[in-house]
């Protein structure tokens, strides 16, 4: 099938490099532009277009996608089929009918839940055992198309959003070739949402990073894990604020909420708000790298 790919971040390489590999034709890719990176501000290409580029696929990279540019670009290519996988932009509905097989989306949820920016993120936040990824057909409002098919996944306990995009990303992938094969049959279904089963997923902020030990072991676990790798979680620890990236749910502990009880090999136990420790694994100090725990008691030892 002649397919326009719309995507940018690595989680939507794997669905790009999925289609190349199954043969279609990828007549254009659309990604958003180049952007300065690290201290020296060095403009640097999304994953997308790296990819793209490595197999002579046609990069356009539109500022603006209202203002009938990018619509003369999609007209140019005639796809048979847009596949939008984390693009980050809004589509208008002259690009979303622009093409005979219509626009469908690779979403890293369940939906109805967790339409939005983060989902992967706030799935992990929110303490969920299971996720995956929808294919649907795009719409005027936000992650509300009619469903053509859902791949379901356990989360694992100790997963972070990082490790559990990587592999929605490839689930997603091997779901949408499934998907544009059927549609090149005939036999590809759609369901409607239940709209009002519907939940939002965010963008985060580092409103999100500070962690509050009166809450229970288990939720600071999951805001650890969830708000990887970026914008991390973070305590106060010995007047300087860490960011934490490893934690483990510990034994129980009749010290108040924030009491570091044990500062050891193992780690850095806090008293939390439900009478269990959570144990600091791996951190970083500011202006320093990440490092574990251990290593950063060696310099910097906690008297208890």
């Amino acid at each position: 099938m002649r397919i326009l790919f719309m995507g940018t971040p690595d989680f939507a390489v794997a669905s790009l490099r999925a289609l190349v590999e199954a043969g279609h034709e990828i007549c254009g890719v659309f990604t958003q532009p180049d952007k300065p990176k690290n201290r020296g501000h060095k403009m640097t290409p999304p994953p997308v277009k790296e990819y793209a580029l490595t197999q002579n696929l046609p990069v356009f990279q539109p500022l603006k996608m209202k203002d009938g540019t990018a619509l003369a670009i999609v007209q140019e290519l005639q796809p048979e089929l847009i596949v939008v996988a984390a693009y980050g932009r809004i589509l208008p509905e002259e690009i979303l009918q622009a093409a005979p097989y219509g626009a469908i989306n690779v979403h890293s949820s369940i939906l109805p839940k967790y339409r939005g920016a983060a989902p992967i993120n706030w799935a992990i936040l929110n303490g969920e055992t299971v996720t995956g990824d929808t294919i649907m057909y795009m719409a005027k409002e936000l992650d509300a198309g009619d469903i053509i098919r859902c791949a379901e996944t356990a989360i694992d306990p100790d997963e972070d959003a990082q490790e559990l995009t990587a592999r929605l990303a490839e689930l997603g992938a091997k779901t949408l070739v499934e998907v544009v094969a059927d549609m090149g049959r005939g036999t590809v279904t759609r369901t409607p949402q239940d709209h009002s089963r519907s939940t939002y997923a965010p963008m985060l902020d580092k409103t999100l990073s500070p962690m509050d030990f009166t809450r229970s072991a288990q939720d600071l676990h999951n805001q650890v894990r969830g708000l990887i790798p970026w914008p991390c979680a973070t305590m106060a620890l010995q007047g300087k604020t860490v960011k934490v990236f490893r934690t483990q749910v510990g034994e129980e502990t009749s010290a108040a909420p924030g009491t570091i009880v044990a500062a050891d090999k193992k780690g850095i136990a806090v008293a939390c708000g439900d009478g269990r420790v959570l144990r600091i694994t791996e951190l970083q100090p500011e202006g320093g790298k990440r490092m574990a725990a251990a290593a950063y008691l060696a310099g910097h030892p906690i008297t208890l």
